[in-house]
């Protein structure tokens, strides 16, 4: 039973890192539960202050990542309305697999900004605070599964 409880963690942490990258895996949780699942085994278990730390972490992560690309379009200076097309890209976004997910932010911005009269340099620059957004996200979820790559392999 060991041996399958290991074998399931690094299944788990390894879709994680996966869900780094392709949005429609949660990325961060699964990570998570690959930690978790050394739990219940005998030799490996990690304390409960460690789980509480990367279950708090997981989630602001995990939460963040939906925020950060809206904010960017807010910080390099976006409006309301760049702000609303980079949320409804990122949610058609992600009914076109990954490149819909990178890229939907960026064209809602664009496209919002556009009809509601802003020229186009600035528009652009919404966009692109949409799309570096959508990259701190990805890099946030990278960081987190390969800490977690880490704390699993530190303790089997």
């Amino acid at each position: 039973m060991e041996t399958v409880l290991l074998a399931l963690a690094f299944l788990l942490a390894t879709t994680g890192l996966l869900g780094s990258f392709l949005p429609v895996l949660p990325g961060p949780p699964l990570s998570f539960l690959g930690l978790a699942v050394l739990w219940f085994t005998e030799q490996h278990q990690p304390s409960t202050s460690l789980l509480g730390t990367h279950f708090i972490a997981a989630t602001v992560i995990t939460l963040l990542d939906y925020y950060v690309p809206i904010y960017g379009t807010r910080h390099f200076g976006g409006s309301q309305a760049g702000t609303r097309g980079a949320t409804v890209g990122l949610v058609i976004g992600l009914f076109l697999g990954p490149l819909g997910i990178v890229l939907g932010p960026f064209i809602g911005a664009l496209l919002a900004e556009m009809m509601a009269g802003t020229r186009i340099n600035r528009a652009f620059r919404s966009a692109l605070g949409a799309f570096l957004g959508f990259l701190a996200g990805v890099l946030m979820k990278v960081a987190y599964a390969l800490i977690v790559f880490y704390q699993i392999f530190r303790l089997i």
